[in-house]
């Protein structure tokens, strides 16, 4: 009787000690764009011992974590990362996709309702309108009756608005042209705060324009990537060859002036000052009500589609983030305190290697012409006298024109031979109808990865997929989207208050990120989350 009253007592000190343990007093979501998984292994030897190395070693790693769905663009990464679903509930199936009702293209994070913050441009007309759940930074808020912040910042004004979702106190995004400043909409404020304005003012961002981008470490180093001259890369208006090293001050005026800081390593130090002013300004961390702080590296999206995956200039990004993650950390220690905050680092989605050079290696890889399926499609349909049947193709969706189809009988029928022709088309792998989708119970990979990106009021009615490696893109540069592991796979670092050092190589995905942060904060899952928490990852 005894060992049981004992036995009794400590587990009831254990539930109050687990109870009575604090939050962590910020949430840090930094999302590298276009992060591939082997990036963190690729150029280990390169990184140093307080950015990455860091995040492993005293964090926790999942090395086997994917999207469970298509596309992988930037939108549906951030939307799906920070809510805790797929496309399929939290609608944002593409950046830009076709709107059947409107019959006209619509942005992931465009809003015409809002009025833009820092500039008169329509760049910052810009809310997370049309992302119809919730994110854990929400559920946060509605937690604590909104006494906790919610920050979002990036070069991308959706890398900035659909993690912090719909509550947030402010998104920043970055403005590049002839300005390079930071701009936001009256979505989230009437004006910009104080320190946006003076951060905008001072000349930080003016000084990385000065600078030539040159590699951190010596270019002879480098051997984890290819040669610095080749024929796989864009590279910049002005330059004849895109090599090491790259004046800044001399290439601007040819290439949208702040803008082609984008597309350099410094994009990312940008990204960093002004997440430490946010920080300092809105004193986030600094009481009992946890705040989220999102951050979103853009920059390393723009040089991978520049110069591709296997360049020297993506591993001098990475390697060159890697010391702008370091800085951050020793900023939230001093700042925040270590004890006090949590933070992950993931991707939005992958990358494939330029099929060129894949072609050049003797892997099976190439280019896809979509103008010209159209084309060859609407031929095919004319001789069975169907005319005007295909209204748009986008991102791999056909949607049909339904003022046809009033006057048509059978529309599985119409689906069904499409189908048929798409599966004889060259470098065409898989194809969906809407009929498919809707009566399968997604027993392969590939079916399940078009369900959980399909949405029925704004997805297409029929949905291809290429064969590995294949794009539809120019023929230098790397790009996104498929449903293979070099776009689907990412990787996860948990790390800080609450974090249970160490690793699995379990396959997990990508919507389980936010149902593990809401556990760990002990607050509602964001409502359409579909994912699982990651008991492992938490102490």
């Amino acid at each position: 009787m005894r060992l049981t009253s004992i036995v009794l007592l400590a587990l009831f000190s254990g539930f109050i000690f687990a109870q009575n343990q604090s939050k962590p007093k910020l949430i840090v979501g930094v999302v590298v764009d276009q992060m591939r998984f082997d990036y963190l292994t690729k150029f280990d030897s390169h990184y140093s011992e307080d950015g990455f190395k860091r995040l492993k070693r005293e964090g926790f790693e999942a090395k086997n974590l994917h999207f469970n769905y298509v596309p992988t663009y930037t939108g549906p990464g951030h939307a799906s990362i920070f809510t805790g679903t797929s496309p399929m509930n939290h609608g944002i199936i593409s950046n830009t996709w076709y709107d059947k009702f409107q019959d006209d293209f619509v942005y992931c994070a465009g809003d015409v309702n809002v009025k833009p913050l820092g500039t008169d441009a329509r760049d910052g007309q810009m809310s997370p309108h049309r992302m119809l759940t919730t994110t854990f930074a929400d559920q946060n808020r509605l937690h604590t009756q909104f006494r906790g912040k919610t920050i979002g910042i990036s070069i991308k004004d959706r890398g900035a608005i659909l993690p912090a979702g719909h509550t947030a106190n402010a998104a920043y995004w970055f403005y590049g042209k002839d300005k390079g400043h930071f701009i936001s909409s009256t979505f989230y404020q009437d004006e910009l705060p104080k320190w946006v304005k003076k951060f905008n003012k001072s000349k930080v961002v003016e000084n990385y324009l000065k600078k030539d981008w040159n590699t951190f470490k010596n270019v002879e180093s480098y051997t984890e990537s290819g040669s610095d001259l080749n024929n796989y890369e864009h590279g910049f208006e002005g330059k004849d060859e895109a090599t090491f090293p790259y004046n800044l001050k001399a290439l601007n005026k040819q290439n949208g002036q702040f803008d082609i800081l984008k597309a350099t390593a410094y994009g990312n130090s940008i990204i960093v000052d002004f997440a430490k002013e946010a920080i300092k300004a809105e004193d986030l961390g600094q009481d009992e009500h946890t705040d989220v702080l999102t951050v979103s590296f853009s920059s390393t999206d723009y040089v991978g589609h520049n110069f591709g995956v296997n360049s020297k200039e993506i591993q001098d990004t990475y390697i060159r983030l890697d010391r702008d993650i370091a800085n951050l950390l020793n900023f939230l220690d001093s700042k925040v305190g270590k004890d006090n905050y949590t933070l992950f680092l993931t991707s939005d989605h992958g990358a494939v290697h330029v099929p060129q050079f894949l072609k050049d290696h003797h892997i099976p890889a190439g280019y896809f012409d979509t103008k010209q399926l159209e084309a060859d499609l609407n031929e095919y349909l004319n001789k069975f006298v169907y005319e005007n049947v295909i209204k748009n193709i986008s991102n791999q969706q056909i949607f049909l024109n339904y003022d046809f189809l009033v006057t048509y009988s059978n529309l599985v029928k119409l689906q069904r031979e499409i189908k048929h022709f798409l599966l004889q088309y060259p470098k065409i792998d898989r194809v969906f109808t809407r009929e498919n989708l809707a009566q399968s119970s997604a027993s392969t990979r590939a079916e399940a990865l078009i369900k959980n990106g399909f949405h029925p009021k704004r997805s297409g009615d029929i949905i291809f997929a290429f064969e590995p490696s294949y794009i539809s893109y120019p023929k230098k540069g790397s790009t996104h989207g498929s449903g293979l592991n070099y776009d689907t796979q990412a990787p996860f670092l948990l790390y800080g208050q609450g974090v249970k050092p160490g690793y699995t190589y379990k396959k997990l995905f990508i919507t389980d990120i936010a149902p593990t942060i809401s556990a760990l904060l002990g607050i509602e899952m964001p409502n359409g989350a579909t994912g699982s928490v990651i008991e492992e990852a938490l102490d």
